[in-house]
C-alpha cells in the first residue's frame, strides 16, 4: 500500500499544483481524524459527509484539470472551493469531538486551500478576459 497522497506519473503536471497536493494530504490526514470521530454516534454521521466533501475537493480539481484549461477548469475549481468551505464548516461543527488544536490546524489548511483556489480561479478568469480583449 502506498501512503503517498498523490500517485501520478512523474510527468503529470497536476502534481505541481500545490493546492491539489495540500488537498490530497488533508484527505489522508482525515483518516486519523475519522478514527477519533468514529467513537461517537454523531461523529460517525459526520465522517460519512466529511469524507465525501474532502474527496470531492481533490476529485473536482482532477476532473477540471483533466478537461483542460477552457471554461470548465475554473468551474470545477469553484465546485472544489465550495466543497472546501463545506468541509471547513463541518470541522467547526466537530469541535466537541476533536481536539481544539487539531481543529485549528485543519481550518488553517482549509483556509489555505480556499484562498489558493480563489486566487487560481481569479487568475484563470482574468487571463481569459484579457485573451478575449486581445482578439
Amino acid at each position: 500500500m502506498n501512503d503517498s497522497p498523490t500517485n501520478h506519473s512523474p510527468h503529470d503536471r497536476l502534481d505541481s499544483f500545490g493546492i491539489y497536493k495540500v488537498a490530497c494530504q488533508l484527505f489522508d490526514d482525515f483518516w486519523t481524524d475519522s478514527e477519533i470521530l468514529e467513537k461517537d454516534f454523531r461523529g460517525r454521521e459526520l465522517v460519512k459527509q466529511q469524507v465525501r466533501s474532502l474527496d470531492s475537493i481533490c476529485a473536482n480539481i482532477e476532473e477540471g484539470y483533466g478537461r483542460g484549461f477552457g471554461k470548465e477548469f475554473p468551474q470545477h475549481l469553484k465546485i472544489a472551493r465550495g466543497e472546501a468551505r463545506e468541509s471547513r464548516g463541518r470541522y467547526e461543527r466537530c469541535r466537541r469531538l476533536l481536539p481544539s488544536d487539531l481543529i485549528a490546524k485543519r481550518l488553517e489548511t482549509l483556509d489555505h486551500i480556499i484562498g489558493g483556489l480563489t486566487k487560481t480561479i481569479h487568475t484563470i478568469e482574468e487571463k481569459s478576459r484579457q485573451g478575449m480583449m486581445d482578439k
